[in-house]
């Protein structure tokens, strides 16, 4: 194992991440003492050993699902090198054996990496290969195992599997050339055809693989999974489970609130404090800061594609309004209407759904983000001030209809934050009708939150200290 950890360390270290001598000896030691029983807290312990930097993570992550997923066992089917099948084959024997292996053996140090694994029949060496093709791929996008086939082509071309190919065939043609008969070329070229099989078999076993425990893991739970894929019943558990995030979040941000509501020290009052005692020991006095609660507006598609995520940031950010001096909320799909007096006069759940049903907007309207955030710059932007943190939920998907990124801009000038929260992974922001990539460079932060796990990891960054 030692060894295997030793070349992972190698496989991040060609990938960009930053590992140390020293900190290969740490890993080493520290998986000897946890052993590998457990597999989550080995894989802990050789990200606290190996990774520094939060901007590694992702890439160590890829490489330890494949590095320590028994890849080597998908090629278990290359077993033996391309000559040593035709020598047991019996088919070329003699001078004419020997001439295909010289053959083999000189062509093959031109060839790819890919096409020398092959030949040489080596598990290892293919495994290792395809490692570093999956480190290129970000499995993490796999959703369905309808899509296999492209990950999969993917991780072929990665590996070099069109070089590959083309190098071996050039051995069969260079085989010809040498005076290898018409049998014997067919001989090799069906070893060869039978071998890239294997391998394109191989492949499409790993991705299945890592598509499917992809799956698994995000599926486990409710915080784990995708909030457009959540049923009805889980949409109440995640409602559960956000609520008690909040309220968690609430009385600690409560507690920083009063901590830093100390001001400088009172002179007067210190020493009018300390004369009974003469000062000794000295109990300091200090001012009482008033403390500085901003205003919220919060901003929120309720179209279908989005609403489980409205749901959740409307729950979250109400159950968390005693920490604003004012909150208040619309909603928007194409036309913008305000819900604030919903959550005035209802319960949060009540208030969730009258304000995501269509009462204040219409819901059979496409979403038209552009036309929503000129509307409400125009009607609402004199009541926004360097108090106010304007919080938007939506996946900025505007049908093709003019951003009006102006609108956004003008809000950034005069409030104290402007907040986005995108539903939707920010490797699809731009493509098609998103807008995203535009409203973000006039957004004081845009985060992803696809699920109540993301919002746990980025909470406080939407609330006041």
């Amino acid at each position: 194992m030692d060894a295997r950890i030793v070349e992972f360390a190698e496989v991040l270290r060609q990938n960009g991440v930053r590992v140390s001598t020293s900190e290969v000896q740490d890993a080493l030691r520290a998986t000897a003492e946890v052993g590998l029983e457990d597999r989550a807290l080995f894989r802990s312990v050789l990200r606290t050993t190996l990774v520094k930097r939060e901007l590694d993570v992702e890439t160590f992550r890829r490489a330890f699902d494949f590095f320590f997923s028994g890849a080597a066992c998908t090629f278990e089917a290359i077993d033996k090198s391309l000559a040593k099948q035709l020598e047991e084959e019996g088919y070329l024997e003699g001078d004419l054996l020997k001439m295909v292996i010289y053959q083999m053996n000189l062509l093959a140090p031109e060839m790819s990496p890919l096409a020398q694994a092959i030949l040489a029949g080596d598990r290892a060496r293919l495994a290792q290969i395809f490692r570093q093709a999956s480190l290129q791929l970000d499995l993490g996008q796999l959703e369905s195992p309808l899509q296999t086939g492209f990950f999969t082509r993917r991780m072929l071309a990665g590996a070099g599997m069109e070089r590959a190919r083309s190098d071996l065939k050039s051995m069969e043609d260079e085989l010809k050339a040498r005076g290898l008969h018409a049998e014997g070329v067919e001989i090799v070229s069906r070893h060869v055809a039978a071998a890239m099989r294997k391998i394109e078999e191989a492949a499409r076993a790993e991705v299945k693989r890592q598509s499917e425990a992809r799956i698994r893991r995000r599926t486990d739970t409710v915080t784990e999974k995708p909030l457009h894929l959540l049923t009805q019943a889980e949409v109440d558990q995640m409602e559960a489970a956000v609520r008690t995030l909040a309220e968690k979040l609430k009385s600690r941000m409560i507690r920083k609130q009063r901590s830093h509501r100390r001001g400088s020290l009172h002179a007067q009052r210190t020493l009018r404090r300390n004369m009974p005692w003469d000062g000794i020991p000295m109990v300091p006095v200090f001012r009482t800061r008033r403390p500085e609660r901003p205003e919220l507006v919060v901003l929120c598609d309720v179209s279908d594609s989005v609403r489980n995520a409205s749901r959740m940031m409307l729950l979250f950010m109400h159950t968390l309004q005693s920490l604003f001096v004012r909150v208040r909320s619309f909603v928007f799909v194409s036309d913008v209407g305000e819900v604030t007096q919903f959550f005035k006069d209802l319960d949060v759940s009540e208030a969730i759904d009258a304000a995501t049903a269509g009462r204040t907007v219409s819901m059979s309207s496409n979403s038209n983000y552009g036309r929503a955030l000129a509307d409400f710059t125009r009607d609402h932007l004199g009541s926004i001030t360097r108090r106010t943190t304007v919080m938007i939920i939506g996946d900025g998907r505007n049908n093709y209809n003019a951003s009006n990124a102006w609108a956004l801009k003008d809000l950034k000038r005069k409030a104290r934050r402007v907040l986005w929260i995108c539903p939707e992974d920010r490797g699809n922001w731009g493509i098609g009708d998103s807008e995203m990539l535009t409203y973000e460079k006039h957004c004081t932060q845009a985060v992803v939150v696809t699920s109540v796990s993301d919002l746990a990891r980025i909470a406080e960054q939407l609330v006041p200290v």
